[in-house]
């Protein structure tokens, strides 16, 4: 690789850099530029509807910008939903608000501010919960549906650019978080696990990915890891994309009476 294309490959992750920041739970700066989730072997929306019924009491946990929450449908009277992150609260408050959601700042799953058996259903996609939390907070016979991030997402990207970062989420697993469950109380209707590609066709923007999943790449920087970058660059250009590895799993739990 020449001196010239290196500069220019440099100059071009660094404004990545510079841009990655997330509205939301927005990745549309790289749409088309990489691609994960096509091939879960299951639908979240469909394993919601298939528990759900209009005349249910609600919450999302953990919502984000409220965007797949909006998409439900779901009556706004019975419908509620918290979230931690500063900027994403004030954009619920814009959003749900003026629609009659029961919005709620919260960044504490063990601690919702809720009252008691409140809900029929919770439901939470790759946010924080507490089993014993969400018992307290389900009526009887209510159901918590969630698609989680395993331990073990993203670990190979993660590896090609900071090889001595262990990793950050052991517990993230299937069988440990279904035995949590149980042992609250909870009978477990579904439980599933995937392990499945993501692909980038720049390194542009897994520069972006990276800064936004800050967790998972803690001291990622385009100066810390160039060379590594350039190594992933010269795979890319022979290769046509750079793969790693995807961690999902699916729990759907019934609070036994």
């Amino acid at each position: 690789m020449n001196t010239e294309r290196i500069s220019e490959l440099k100059k071009a992750w660094e404004a990545e850099e510079e841009v990655a920041h997330i509205h939301g739970w927005d990745f549309s700066h790289i749409h088309g530029r990489y691609e994960e989730e096509d091939d879960i072997p299951w639908d979240y929306r469909k394993m919601i509807d298939r528990y759900r019924r209009l005349d249910m009491k609600i919450l999302d946990f953990d919502t984000g910008g409220g965007e797949f929450l909006l998409s439900l449908e779901h009556p706004y009277n019975n419908t509620a939903a918290t979230e931690g992150y500063p900027p994403n609260v004030e954009l619920c408050k814009e959003k749900l608000l003026p629609l009659g959601i029961d919005f709620r700042p919260c960044d504490d799953a063990a601690s919702i501010p809720f009252e008691d058996s409140s809900f029929d259903m919770m439901i939470n996609r790759h946010g924080s919960f507490d089993p014993a939390e969400i018992y307290r907070l389900l009526k009887p016979n209510g159901i918590f549906v969630t698609q989680q991030v395993g331990g073990k997402n993203d670990r190979d990207l993660v590896e090609m650019v900071l090889p001595d970062v262990a990793e950050p989420f052991s517990e993230l697993e299937l069988s440990i978080q279904r035995k949590k469950f149980e042992d609250e109380g909870f009978e477990i209707i579904e439980a599933k696990e995937a392990f499945r590609p993501i692909r980038f066709y720049d390194i542009g923007a897994f520069v972006w990915f990276a800064h936004i999943i800050e967790w998972e790449f803690p001291g990622f920087s385009v100066e810390k890891c160039f060379e590594k970058l350039l190594k992933m660059q010269e795979a890319l250009d022979k290769n046509g994309y750079i793969e790693g590895t995807i961690h999902r799993y699916l729990i759907v739990a019934k609070k036994s009476i």
